[in-house]
């Protein structure tokens, strides 16, 4: 069963991995999968072609199940535009998850959770895949601090 959930890719799933996870006795709840479609179709519609773009980058600075990031990646992955750009199925999701998508998560367990989940989707290219984009970090204690910038800078390599 967990071989089969863990391909995002496969829209005939109707069970979700993250359904076998129990609640937390923590704040860390994942967003239901129907919410993060919401929210990337809202993203969608508000900046049309947002995912047209080889260049363009996306973060989630908050990273619980990866779901977000996921989405992400499946959108791109699939847009007729980019497909131009990278006709070869490998080298277009290389080069999304390698240079459009980061993701920060607040502890080492939500951070394993979540690079296991954008990351393992398919096994033959798992060491090809550029984890260095997805840091362990928590975001929450910087924004509140009035340092959210510096700790990206400092995560993501842009000192």
């Amino acid at each position: 069963m967990k071989y089969k959930l863990r391909n995002y890719f496969d829209e005939n799933n109707e069970e979700d991995i993250f359904d076998y996870i129990p609640p937390q006795k923590t704040n860390q709840i994942f967003t239901p999968k129907k919410v993060v479609k919401h929210m990337v179709d809202d993203l969608e519609k508000e900046n049309p072609n947002v995912f047209d773009d080889p260049n363009a980058t996306f973060a989630d600075l908050y990273m619980k199940s990866g779901l977000y990031i996921t989405e992400i990646v499946k959108r791109l992955y699939a847009n007729p535009v980019m497909k131009q750009f990278y006709p070869d199925d490998r080298e277009r999701i290389l080069h999304i998850i390698n240079h459009q998508v980061y993701g920060l998560a607040p502890t080492r367990i939500i951070y394993l959770i979540a690079t296991n989940y954008i990351l393992g989707f398919d096994n033959s290219i798992k060491g090809a895949l550029d984890t260095s984009h997805f840091k362990q970090a928590d975001a929450v204690e910087a924004a509140k601090n009035g340092k959210l910038q510096e700790l990206i800078d400092k995560e993501f390599g842009l000192e």
